[in-house]
C-alpha cells in the first residue's frame, strides 16, 4: 500500500511539474513579437524571438504577426480636381512595428486594425486625387502618384496604431459608365474625324498620282508613236531605195517578177473573173516566148 502511495505521489509530482512547465514557458516565432500581460495590464513589451518564462494563471502572452501584410480595399469613387469621377482599386501593405501601441489601440484583432486603417486610406486618397486633375492622374506615374499619401498615412498610423503603411499601389483607374461613355464618343469621334481627314488626303494623293500616271502614259504613247513614224518613214525610204536600186539593175526582171505578183493576187480564191483583152500586155508573160521579145 505504501508503495502504491508512494507511485502516486510521483506521478502526480511529475504532472505538475509538466503542467507548471507547460504553463510557465513560452516560444515567440521569428515572425511574431508578443506582450506580457498581468490580469490584462502589459508588464513586459517587444518581446523579442525565442523561448521565454511567465508566471501560471496571473500572467498571459499576445503574440502578433510582425509579417507584411496586405489590405486589399474596395474600389472607391472620388472626384479630381475638375470634379470629374474616377473609380480607384488599390491595396495597401502594413506591418506591425509597435506591439505594445498595436495592442492597446486593436486589442490585438487585426480585423480590428483593418477597419482603422481603411478609413485613413480612403481619407487620404480622396485627398490627393481632389488635388489632381483627369490629365495628371493619367499621365502621371502610379508609383509617384502614391508617394504623398503612403508618407503622411504611414507617420499617422505608426502614431495612432503602432503600425507602419509601406506602401499604398493603386492596381486600376477607371471612369464611371456614364463618363466613360461620353469620354468613348467624343475619341470614336475624335478618330472618325482623323479617318475622314486621313481618307481625303488619300483620294486626294491618288488623284494627283493617277493624273500624273495619265500624263507620263500620254508623253509616252506620243514620244513611241513619234519614234514609230519616224521608223516607218526610214524603213519605206530604205524599201524604196532598194526598190530602186533592183529595178535599175534588171528592168526586165522586175517587170516580170511584179507580174506574176500581180497574177497570184488576181487568181486566188474560186470564182474570181477577170474581163481583159487578150492582147493586153498584161498578159504579155502568158503568152510564147517569143511574145516577150516584142
Amino acid at each position: 500500500m505504501m508503495i502504491n502511495n508512494r507511485s502516486l505521489l510521483v506521478v502526480g509530482g511529475l504532472a505538475a511539474i509538466a503542467w507548471l512547465a507547460s504553463n510557465s514557458l513560452y516560444v515567440v516565432d521569428e515572425t511574431e513579437r508578443a506582450v506580457k500581460l498581468r490580469f490584462g495590464e502589459i508588464i513586459e513589451e517587444d518581446i523579442q524571438p525565442g523561448l521565454h518564462v511567465k508566471v501560471p494563471i496571473t500572467q498571459t502572452v499576445r503574440t502578433f504577426d510582425t509579417r507584411v501584410l496586405t489590405l486589399d480595399t474596395d474600389p472607391s469613387r472620388y472626384l479630381t480636381l475638375e470634379q470629374k469621377a474616377v473609380i480607384v482599386d488599390s491595396y495597401v501593405q502594413w506591418q506591425v512595428i509597435n506591439p505594445t501601441r498595436y495592442y492597446e489601440a486593436t486589442s490585438g484583432d487585426e480585423l480590428q486594425a483593418v477597419r482603422l486603417i481603411q478609413p485613413r486610406v480612403d481619407e487620404s486618397l480622396r485627398n490627393e486625387f481632389g488635388r489632381l486633375n483627369l490629365q495628371q492622374i493619367i499621365s502621371e506615374k502610379r508609383d509617384d502618384l502614391m508617394t504623398g499619401p503612403t508618407e503622411e498615412l504611414n507617420a499617422l498610423m505608426r502614431d495612432e496604431l503602432g503600425v507602419a503603411i509601406l506602401d499604398i499601389r493603386v492596381k486600376r483607374i477607371d471612369l464611371p459608365e456614364d463618363v466613360s461613355s461620353a469620354v468613348y464618343d467624343r475619341m470614336r469621334s475624335e478618330r472618325e474625324r482623323q479617318a475622314s481627314e486621313w481618307r481625303a488626303q488619300g483620294r486626294e494623293e491618288s488623284e494627283r498620282i493617277r493624273a500624273n500616271a495619265d500624263r507620263r502614259r500620254s508623253v509616252l504613247l506620243a514620244q513611241a508613236r513619234a519614234r514609230s513614224e519616224t521608223l516607218r518613214g526610214e524603213g519605206d525610204a530604205e524599201a524604196a531605195a532598194i526598190f530602186s536600186e533592183a529595178y535599175g539593175k534588171d528592168e526586165e526582171f522586175f517587170s516580170f517578177w511584179r507580174s506574176l505578183d500581180a497574177y497570184r493576187q488576181s487568181f486566188e480564191g474560186d470564182g474570181n473573173m477577170l474581163v481583159l483583152d487578150p492582147s493586153s500586155d498584161f498578159f504579155q508573160y502568158l503568152k510564147s516566148p517569143a511574145a516577150t521579145d516584142q
